[in-house]
């Protein structure tokens, strides 16, 4: 199937009713979800986060559009599971114990949505014992954030649990105050200073980049 330049163009310019409407006059033709899914609406998120690394938009404009693409998920999300469609990979993600702040973390989990991974959101003030459920419940990977740098050792903590209890799960870390050197002093698999930069580290973490 050919790209929905409806569906492609109304994510990027976060159209959000555009997209619902779209999507379901698409799926009421009976075209096939996972082509709506990999052939529009992926591309569509790729896209804006490749001008959110040129610099071409920012923060708000991937919060639209990253909006306009979960109306088009929240409606084919149910028909993919019916057809057996399997995510990239299956993802937590949380800020760390001690971090209430959440804007950063909404907006990763929604890019990682958009790529196509399953992601379990935990929200804020997230211990070891939430991630490790979340694991237990099949997350490949631990995505932590935090935005203090009060919080940021807890991160530490998260990697050597997981390094210990579950050596093939793969942590990556970000927020306002982590660094790259950071993530390598504390045995991180993974650091990401932004949204996109965080699906393609996740991808490549888990072998689908």
């Amino acid at each position: 199937m050919a790209r929905n330049e409806t569906i492609f163009s109304g994510i990027i310019d976060g159209k959000k009713a555009a997209v619902e409407q779209e999507v379901n006059a698409a799926v009421a033709r009976g075209e096939n979800v996972v082509e709506i899914l990999t052939e529009s609406m992926i591309p569509a998120m790729r896209e804006i986060g490749d001008r959110f690394a040129r610099n071409e938009v920012y923060v708000p404009e991937m919060l639209i559009s990253a909006r306009a693409m979960q109306a088009g998920l929240h409606i084919i999300e149910p028909l993919l599971a019916k057809e057996g469609h399997e995510p990239l990979g299956r993802v937590c993600i949380g800020t760390v114990k001690g971090d209430l702040h959440d804007i950063g973390k909404n907006l990763v989990a929604m890019m990682l949505r958009g790529a196509g991974f399953e992601v379990m959101d935990l929200g804020v003030n997230c211990d070891v014992d939430k991630f490790t459920k979340a694991v237990e419940s099949g997350a490949q990977a631990v995505c932590c954030s935090a935005l203090l740098t009060t919080t940021m050792p807890y991160m530490k903590t998260v990697v050597q649990h997981f390094s210990s209890q579950h050596p093939d799960v793969r942590v990556v870390i970000g927020g306002a105050p982590v660094t790259q050197s950071y993530a390598n002093e504390i045995g991180a698999h993974g650091f990401a200073s932004n949204a996109s930069e965080a699906v393609k580290t996740v991808s490549k973490c888990l072998g689908v980049a």
